[in-house]
Protein backbone atom coordinates (compact mmCIF):
# COMPACT_ATOMS: atom_id res chain seq x y z
CA UNK A 1 0.00 0.00 0.00
CA UNK A 2 1.30 3.28 -0.94
CA UNK A 3 2.65 5.54 1.98
CA UNK A 4 0.91 8.40 2.90
CA UNK A 5 2.46 11.60 2.06
CA UNK A 6 4.26 13.09 4.83
CA UNK A 7 3.07 17.05 5.30
CA UNK A 8 5.64 18.30 7.44
CA UNK A 9 8.44 16.61 6.16
CA UNK A 10 11.62 18.84 6.69
CA UNK A 11 10.00 21.53 8.71
CA UNK A 12 10.82 22.32 12.16
CA UNK A 13 7.79 23.16 14.63
CA UNK A 14 8.39 24.83 17.92
CA UNK A 15 5.59 24.97 20.33
CA UNK A 16 5.11 26.46 23.53
CA UNK A 17 2.84 24.42 26.54
CA UNK A 18 4.55 21.28 24.58
CA UNK A 19 4.95 19.73 28.35
CA UNK A 20 0.78 18.25 27.88
CA UNK A 21 -2.77 18.13 26.65
CA UNK A 22 -3.13 19.97 23.07
CA UNK A 23 0.79 20.97 23.43
CA UNK A 24 1.97 17.62 23.55
CA UNK A 25 -0.14 16.15 20.83
CA UNK A 26 0.34 18.69 18.53
CA UNK A 27 4.38 17.23 18.77
CA UNK A 28 3.80 13.85 18.22
CA UNK A 29 1.63 14.72 15.45
CA UNK A 30 3.57 17.20 13.52
CA UNK A 31 6.58 14.44 14.24
CA UNK A 32 4.01 11.59 12.69
CA UNK A 33 3.78 14.43 9.68
CA UNK A 34 7.82 14.28 9.39
CA UNK A 35 8.27 17.20 11.01
CA UNK A 36 11.62 18.41 13.64
CA UNK A 37 10.34 19.77 17.13
CA UNK A 38 11.20 22.21 19.66
CA UNK A 39 9.29 21.55 22.52
CA UNK A 40 9.27 25.10 25.36
CA UNK A 41 7.58 24.24 28.85
CA UNK A 42 8.46 24.36 32.31
CA UNK A 43 8.74 20.87 33.30
CA UNK A 44 11.99 19.83 32.01
CA UNK A 45 11.19 15.84 32.58
CA UNK A 46 7.97 16.13 30.74
CA UNK A 47 9.57 17.49 27.85
CA UNK A 48 12.78 14.30 28.12
CA UNK A 49 9.90 11.94 27.91
CA UNK A 50 8.18 13.26 24.60
CA UNK A 51 11.32 13.91 23.21
CA UNK A 52 12.63 10.26 23.41
CA UNK A 53 8.99 9.27 22.17
CA UNK A 54 9.88 11.68 19.04
CA UNK A 55 13.18 10.71 18.19
CA UNK A 56 11.76 6.94 18.63
CA UNK A 57 9.30 8.05 15.13
CA UNK A 58 12.54 8.81 13.72
CA UNK A 59 12.20 12.68 14.25
CA UNK A 60 14.68 15.14 15.76
CA UNK A 61 13.20 16.85 18.93
CA UNK A 62 15.18 19.72 21.26
CA UNK A 63 14.20 19.78 24.84
CA UNK A 64 13.46 23.79 25.76
CA UNK A 65 12.28 24.46 29.29
CA UNK A 66 10.82 28.32 29.31
CA UNK A 67 8.77 30.02 31.07
CA UNK A 68 6.97 32.11 28.68
CA UNK A 69 6.07 34.94 31.44
CA UNK A 70 9.93 35.60 32.02
CA UNK A 71 11.79 37.90 29.80
CA UNK A 72 14.31 36.15 27.48
CA UNK A 73 12.98 32.89 27.84
CA UNK A 74 11.91 32.55 24.67
CA UNK A 75 14.48 34.17 22.62
CA UNK A 76 17.15 31.17 24.15
CA UNK A 77 14.44 28.48 23.23
CA UNK A 78 13.92 30.11 19.54
CA UNK A 79 17.93 30.19 19.23
CA UNK A 80 17.88 26.38 20.22
CA UNK A 81 15.69 25.43 18.22
CA UNK A 82 17.46 27.67 14.99
CA UNK A 83 20.89 26.05 16.17
CA UNK A 84 19.79 22.79 16.18
CA UNK A 85 17.74 22.80 12.93
CA UNK A 86 18.83 25.70 11.17
CA UNK A 87 15.43 27.09 10.76
CA UNK A 88 11.66 27.70 11.90
CA UNK A 89 8.86 26.89 9.50
CA UNK A 90 6.24 26.59 12.05
CA UNK A 91 4.89 28.60 15.16
CA UNK A 92 2.49 27.44 17.32
CA UNK A 93 1.80 29.78 20.66
CA UNK A 94 -0.09 27.24 22.74
CA UNK A 95 0.94 28.28 26.09
CA UNK A 96 -1.95 29.21 28.67
CA UNK A 97 -4.12 28.38 31.54
CA UNK A 98 -7.62 29.79 32.72
CA UNK A 99 -8.28 31.64 35.63
CA UNK A 100 -12.06 31.26 36.85
CA UNK A 101 -14.37 33.45 38.93
CA UNK A 102 -16.69 36.16 39.32
CA UNK A 103 -15.63 39.33 38.68
CA UNK A 104 -16.09 40.24 42.90
CA UNK A 105 -14.16 37.43 44.09
CA UNK A 106 -11.27 37.82 41.79
CA UNK A 107 -8.61 40.59 41.95
CA UNK A 108 -6.34 42.83 39.42
CA UNK A 109 -3.44 40.44 40.21
CA UNK A 110 -5.55 37.64 38.88
CA UNK A 111 -6.42 39.54 35.98
CA UNK A 112 -2.69 40.25 35.34
CA UNK A 113 -1.50 36.65 35.89
CA UNK A 114 -3.99 35.56 33.25
CA UNK A 115 -3.07 38.21 30.72
CA UNK A 116 0.96 37.68 31.53
CA UNK A 117 0.49 34.38 29.91
CA UNK A 118 -2.27 34.09 27.86
CA UNK A 119 -1.75 37.23 25.86
CA UNK A 120 1.84 38.59 26.52
CA UNK A 121 3.33 34.79 26.59
CA UNK A 122 1.68 34.88 22.86
CA UNK A 123 3.38 38.09 22.13
CA UNK A 124 7.05 37.49 23.55
CA UNK A 125 6.76 33.62 21.28
CA UNK A 126 6.16 36.04 18.09
CA UNK A 127 8.40 38.35 18.81
CA UNK A 128 10.88 35.88 19.16
CA UNK A 129 10.39 33.93 16.07
CA UNK A 130 8.45 36.37 13.80
CA UNK A 131 11.90 37.22 11.78
CA UNK A 132 12.26 33.62 11.17
CA UNK A 133 8.58 32.95 9.58
CA UNK A 134 9.06 35.95 7.38
CA UNK A 135 11.89 33.88 6.24
CA UNK A 136 10.51 30.80 5.68
CA UNK A 137 7.29 31.92 4.49
CA UNK A 138 5.99 29.80 7.72
CA UNK A 139 3.31 29.45 9.38
CA UNK A 140 2.11 30.48 12.85
CA UNK A 141 -0.57 29.05 15.04
CA UNK A 142 -2.41 30.69 18.09
CA UNK A 143 -4.36 28.60 20.15
CA UNK A 144 -7.73 30.53 21.56
CA UNK A 145 -10.50 29.14 22.55
CA UNK A 146 -14.60 29.31 21.89
CA UNK A 147 -14.33 31.51 25.16
CA UNK A 148 -12.41 33.81 22.55
CA UNK A 149 -16.24 33.89 21.21
CA UNK A 150 -19.00 33.10 23.78
CA UNK A 151 -18.12 34.46 27.57
CA UNK A 152 -20.09 33.13 30.28
CA UNK A 153 -20.00 33.83 34.00
CA UNK A 154 -17.21 33.50 36.15
CA UNK A 155 -14.80 33.74 32.84
CA UNK A 156 -14.08 37.12 32.21
CA UNK A 157 -10.51 36.40 32.83
CA UNK A 158 -9.91 33.83 30.81
CA UNK A 159 -12.61 35.17 27.60
CA UNK A 160 -10.52 38.75 28.13
CA UNK A 161 -7.44 37.12 27.16
CA UNK A 162 -8.74 34.63 24.60
CA UNK A 163 -10.71 37.39 23.07
CA UNK A 164 -7.43 39.43 22.53
CA UNK A 165 -5.36 36.43 21.12
CA UNK A 166 -8.41 36.23 18.63
CA UNK A 167 -7.80 40.17 17.41
CA UNK A 168 -3.79 39.67 17.39
CA UNK A 169 -4.53 37.02 15.06
CA UNK A 170 -6.89 38.39 12.57
CA UNK A 171 -4.43 42.07 12.53
CA UNK A 172 -1.18 39.37 12.35
CA UNK A 173 -2.68 37.82 9.21
CA UNK A 174 -2.95 41.05 7.24
CA UNK A 175 0.11 42.16 8.66
CA UNK A 176 2.24 38.74 8.03
CA UNK A 177 0.76 38.08 4.56
CA UNK A 178 3.30 40.20 2.98
CA UNK A 179 5.46 38.11 3.72
CA UNK A 180 4.12 35.18 2.35
CA UNK A 181 3.45 33.67 5.92
CA UNK A 182 0.10 32.66 7.92
CA UNK A 183 -1.65 32.51 10.84
CA UNK A 184 -4.13 30.12 11.78
CA UNK A 185 -6.22 30.86 14.84
CA UNK A 186 -7.27 27.68 16.47
CA UNK A 187 -10.55 27.88 18.67
CA UNK A 188 -10.96 24.85 21.03
CA UNK A 189 -13.92 23.93 22.76
CA UNK A 190 -13.96 21.00 25.15
CA UNK A 191 -10.59 18.90 24.38
CA UNK A 192 -9.06 16.70 27.15
CA UNK A 193 -6.40 18.48 28.95
CA UNK A 194 -5.00 19.02 32.31
CA UNK A 195 -6.67 22.92 32.44
CA UNK A 196 -9.45 22.13 35.03
CA UNK A 197 -6.61 20.64 36.90
CA UNK A 198 -4.80 24.09 37.49
CA UNK A 199 -5.65 26.49 39.92
CA UNK A 200 -5.74 30.58 39.28
CA UNK A 201 -2.06 30.94 40.49
CA UNK A 202 -0.92 28.35 37.34
CA UNK A 203 -0.46 25.60 39.67
CA UNK A 204 -1.61 21.96 38.73
CA UNK A 205 -3.71 20.66 41.37
CA UNK A 206 -3.16 16.99 42.12
CA UNK A 207 -6.54 15.85 43.06
CA UNK A 208 -8.47 15.77 39.56
CA UNK A 209 -12.02 18.13 39.92
CA UNK A 210 -15.13 16.47 39.47
CA UNK A 211 -16.38 16.53 35.88
CA UNK A 212 -18.95 18.78 34.83
CA UNK A 213 -18.95 18.03 31.39
CA UNK A 214 -20.87 15.63 29.75
CA UNK A 215 -18.24 13.62 28.26
CA UNK A 216 -20.10 13.11 24.79
CA UNK A 217 -18.85 16.71 24.47
CA UNK A 218 -15.05 16.36 25.26
CA UNK A 219 -13.00 15.71 22.16
CA UNK A 220 -9.55 13.57 22.29
CA UNK A 221 -6.59 15.49 22.48
CA UNK A 222 -5.34 13.28 19.39
CA UNK A 223 -8.34 13.86 17.35
CA UNK A 224 -7.72 17.52 18.44
CA UNK A 225 -4.45 17.58 17.19
CA UNK A 226 -5.02 15.83 13.77
CA UNK A 227 -7.65 18.25 12.81
CA UNK A 228 -4.98 21.48 13.68
CA UNK A 229 -2.28 20.20 11.97
CA UNK A 230 -4.39 19.45 8.49
CA UNK A 231 -5.80 23.35 9.56
CA UNK A 232 -2.55 24.34 9.90
CA UNK A 233 -1.40 22.48 6.68
CA UNK A 234 -4.18 24.32 4.53
CA UNK A 235 -3.09 27.59 6.33
CA UNK A 236 -6.61 28.06 7.29
CA UNK A 237 -7.51 31.47 8.82
CA UNK A 238 -9.06 30.36 11.61
CA UNK A 239 -10.64 26.54 13.06
CA UNK A 240 -12.77 25.91 15.63
CA UNK A 241 -12.53 22.17 17.13
CA UNK A 242 -15.60 20.01 18.34
CA UNK A 243 -19.13 19.90 17.18
CA UNK A 244 -20.49 21.69 20.05
CA UNK A 245 -17.77 24.54 20.17
CA UNK A 246 -19.05 25.41 16.27
CA UNK A 247 -22.75 25.09 17.54
CA UNK A 248 -22.08 27.85 20.22
CA UNK A 249 -19.85 29.92 17.34
CA UNK A 250 -22.32 29.56 15.41
CA UNK A 251 -25.22 30.63 17.83
CA UNK A 252 -22.84 34.09 19.02
CA UNK A 253 -22.72 34.99 15.41
CA UNK A 254 -25.90 34.70 13.88
CA UNK A 255 -28.23 34.54 17.23
CA UNK A 256 -26.68 35.56 19.88
CA UNK A 257 -29.63 36.81 21.55
CA UNK A 258 -31.01 33.04 21.75
CA UNK A 259 -27.42 32.15 23.29
CA UNK A 260 -27.67 34.95 25.78
CA UNK A 261 -31.10 33.59 26.70
CA UNK A 262 -29.70 29.76 26.79
CA UNK A 263 -26.54 30.85 28.91
CA UNK A 264 -29.06 32.19 31.48
CA UNK A 265 -31.80 29.92 31.62
CA UNK A 266 -29.54 26.68 32.12
CA UNK A 267 -27.27 28.76 34.11
CA UNK A 268 -24.15 27.70 32.32
CA UNK A 269 -20.93 28.78 34.30
CA UNK A 270 -17.09 28.48 33.85
CA UNK A 271 -15.46 26.02 35.48
CA UNK A 272 -14.31 25.99 39.47
CA UNK A 273 -11.17 26.88 40.83
CA UNK A 274 -9.42 23.45 41.48
CA UNK A 275 -8.12 23.71 45.37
Amino acid sequence: MRRRRQRFAGSAVFITGASSGIGAALALEFAREGADVVLAARRRDRLESLAAEIEAMGCRAVVAPCDVTREGDLERAAAAGRAAFGKLDVVVANAGFGVTGLLERLSLDDYRRQLETNVFGVLRTIYATLEDLKKSRGRLVVIGSVSGHVAVAGSSAYSMSKFAVRGLAASLGHELAEHGASVTLISPGFVESEIRQVDNRGVRRAEKPAPRIPAVLVMATPTAARKIVSAVARRRREVVITGFGKAAVLLQRHLPGLLAEIIRRFAIKGRREPR
